[in-house]
Formats: structure tokens, sequence, C-alpha cells
């Protein structure tokens, strides 16, 4: 594979595409901003490209909650298509309210025992923030090292902003949670930035705004079984840089160590491993 082929959604009030496609061509690859449409028409075919991306926004003006008309649209007219997408090795990740869209069409958690095979069973849901409004703030994220999630891989902990008014991860009960955190589906949660790396997370909630939702066990992303399918209510994409960091001007942004090849240089921010990590899955890297 010569270049790795990125489909990021949009339409239908999707707001973020163009800086998610942006960071998927910082880190090598080839992006196209897909009209959903378009492969519901069948004028475009899901299956040429490699990794597909559900960037953040409002999409349908969150009508009957949110990611919850899109996540529908996704589930009845393209059912088979992501079967299939999955099944066949390629990620996809969902940012904020794309993490939305993919709890509510159920390919996040999916199912938590038996075969990995997208069965489309909504086990999850993300709900008000227990603050009653939207929240607009940067949180720091730490990501479990044993998830077997191929988005985070050697990615341990970052600044990250949050932008949404229902990001609090629930199930119905402490089993299901229970089997995530079992399975290392819980790939990455809000921490107190005061903590140390590695002794930071934790079962009980974090007090607001260190928890900028209320998620049952600090929930910030999963995955699920297969590592694949990854969604997070935080942006990485909006730390792609470290002039994005709210301390940069006070030279407090972190220094991460410089990566081989990278078009940002000692400038790359926090987040784009993230993107840079599907691309090389997808490379076989």
């Amino acid at each position: 594979m010569s270049e790795v082929q990125v489909a990021v959604l949009y339409g239908f009030g999707i707001n973020c595409d163009r800086e998610t496609a942006a960071v998927f061509e910082l880190v090598g690859a080839k992006s196209t901003r897909v009209h959903l449409n378009e492969f519901i028409s069948k004028s475009l075919d899901i299956h040429q490209f490699d990794i597909l991306a559900i960037p953040g926004g409002f999409s349908f003006g969150d009508h009957l909650g949110s990611g919850r008309l899109l996540g529908n649209r996704l589930r009845f007219a393209l059912r088979e298509e992501l079967q299939k997408f999955v099944q066949d090795g390629k990620p996809i990740i969902g940012i904020c309210n794309g993490f939305q869209v993919l709890v509510k069409t159920g390919l996040l958690p999916g199912p938590l025992e038996g075969e990995i095979k997208p069965d489309f069973v909504q086990r999850a849901s993300l709900t008000l923030n227990n603050s009653g409004r939207y929240e607009d703030r940067w949180v720091t994220l730490e990501f479990d090292p044993q998830s077997p999630c191929i988005w985070t891989k050697d990615v341990s902990r970052i600044s990250c902003p949050v932008r949404h008014g229902e990001g609090k991860f629930v199930m119905p009960d402490k089993k299901q949670i229970d089997q995530l955190s079992d399975n290392n589906m819980i790939a990455v949660r809000y921490v107190d930035p005061s903590t140390k790396i590695g002794e930071g997370i934790t079962d009980v909630i974090l007090p607001f705004p260190l928890s900028p939702n209320g998620s049952s066990r600090n929930i910030a992303g999963i995955c699920d079984k297969s590592g694949l399918v990854f969604g997070l209510m935080p942006h990485p994409e909006a730390i792609y840089a470290r002039w994005l960091h709210p301390l940069f001007v006070q030279g407090q942004a972190p220094i991460i160590d410089e990566v081989d090849g990278s078009e940002m240089g000692e400038w790359e921010g926090e987040g784009l491993q993230i993107f840079r990590n599907a691309v090389n899955y997808s490379l076989g890297k």
C-alpha cells in the first residue's frame, strides 16, 4: 500500500471535518471529505478507503439526542458496509459527536462476549453533563497501556480540549462496565493532572472540572474488543501542534519526543500520535 486512504464524513451538521482531514494528511495519509449521502447512494464505495473518521459537530442539530439521527442513518443505510469494514480489519474513529454516533449505532462498545462482530445493538449512551451545560475546557487524559486499541499505542497522557453538552458515558449496570474494564476497552479516562503518569486512573468519579461531565469511571473514550473502533469525547485533532496548547505562550506546553519524518518536527502536539497510529496500522507497521 503506497498511501492510506481516509474517508472523513461531513454533512448534516458535522463541523470538524476539515481539521480532522488535515491531521490525517499531516501523518502521511490521503484524506477525502465524503458526504454521507455519497456512501448511501453508492456514488462512492466505502471499501475503497482504509480508515473511516466521524468528526465532531452537531449532526442533525442534536435533535432526539446527540448522535441519534446520524447513528440511525448509519445503522440502517450502511449496516452491511460498516460490518464488512470492521471485519476487514479497517480502523474507525469517532470524535465527540462522532463518538456519540458510534455509541448510538452500537458499533461501540459492540459485543462484550463471544465473537467480535458488529451487531448494531446499543449497549451504552452519552448523556447530559452533570453540570447541566455545554462544557468547553481543557482536560487531562490518560490512556490504558493494556488496551487493544490500535489508535492509542504509545500514548500515555495528553492535554486535550472538550466541547460538548452530552459527554457523560453511562451503561445500564455495573456488570457491563466491569466487562469493559476487564477487556481493557476503557481506552482513555479523565485524570487529575497533579498525579503521576500510571497513577491517575481511578474508578472514583473525579470532581468537576477534572471530569467535565461526570462519566462513569471517568471514561473519556472506549474501543471495541478488536481495538479497531475507537471513540472519545475530547478533540485530539485540536492539539496537533504545541502552539494550540493553552500554556504555550507561557512556555509550558508539553514537548514530546520528535518523531522521525514528522512534518511538525519540534512543534508536534500531543494529539497527532493517535492519528499516526491508525495510519501506521493500515500500512502494516
